[in-house]
């Protein structure tokens, strides 16, 4: 048996204004800063200690792990950073404002480009300031293999193969895994770990700063999981995502 947590990392800056971040890199709000101290004490009071970590290649997530093994004092243990973690790419969208979005193309297309499986936003130009080719974490990819605007359905292809050939491994071991990403690359890992079907997914929200444990059988397969921390502050957390705040 092992265990495994989850935890979306804490509030960033262009989630606080209710903007499209996908793989913009904007930092932690202070409220931000906060969810992830408290997510360092709900593993504490859990009795988890992690022993291996992944995290994806934006500021948010990497801060937000930095700041939850800092507390738990394991700076110390195995970290693998990853694209493969990143948040979906929102394409054309990022750095827009959802509500401004909505006057312009209405709440159920915004509904679908945040939450459908298999909906894409529409795509970044390959000039645009915004393309990853510009980032330096991605100067080794070919620019033309890089995504451009994902459904969660194309963000679940690069995800999976990171579960299955670098963390399932581990988790085989019986070491405790924290993963530490976002809204939309959880979803494509919880969607594998529950068996959610396609419907269902678009229903699921994750919220910041709150980890989610699972207890993962010798096989690699979910047996149990809940959030840790009390149930409605996460209800609470899981409406606010739920509004696009």
């Amino acid at each position: 048996m092992s265990d495994l947590i989850l935890l979306r990392h804490g509030e960033s800056l262009w989630n606080a204004e209710g903007r499209f971040t996908g793989w913009q890199d904007a930092d932690l709000s202070e409220c931000g800063i906060g969810e992830a101290h408290r997510a360092a004490t709900l593993v504490a009071e859990a009795g988890l200690a992690p022993e291996r970590a992944w995290v994806s290649l934006l500021t948010r997530a990497i801060r937000t792990l930095g700041i939850v093994l800092d507390d738990l004092r394991r700076l110390w243990i195995p970290v693998e950073k990853t694209w493969r973690l990143n948040e979906r790419h929102y394409g054309a969208l990022e750095g827009k404002s959802k509500q401004e979005m909505a006057k312009v193309a209405g709440d159920a297309q915004v509904a679908a480009w945040r939450r459908s499986y298999t909906v894409a936003p529409p795509s970044l130009d390959f000039e645009d300031p915004r393309h990853p080719r510009f980032d330096a974490r991605y100067l080794d990819w070919d620019p033309r293999t890089l995504p451009v605007g994902e459904s969660l359905k194309q963000a679940q292809e690069r995800v999976l193969p990171c579960w299955t050939s670098r963390i399932q491994p581990v988790l085989k071991t019986g070491a405790c895994v924290l993963v530490v990403a976002h809204g939309n690359s959880l979803r494509a890992l919880i969607k594998v770990l529950d068996d959610v079907s396609e419907e269902a997914i678009s229903h699921l929200n994750v919220p910041t700063g709150i980890p989610l444990w699972y207890r993962i059988d010798d096989a690699g397969r979910a047996l149990e999981h809940r959030f840790l921390g009390d149930a409605r502050t996460t209800r609470d957390a899981i409406e606010r995502v739920a509004q696009g705040t």
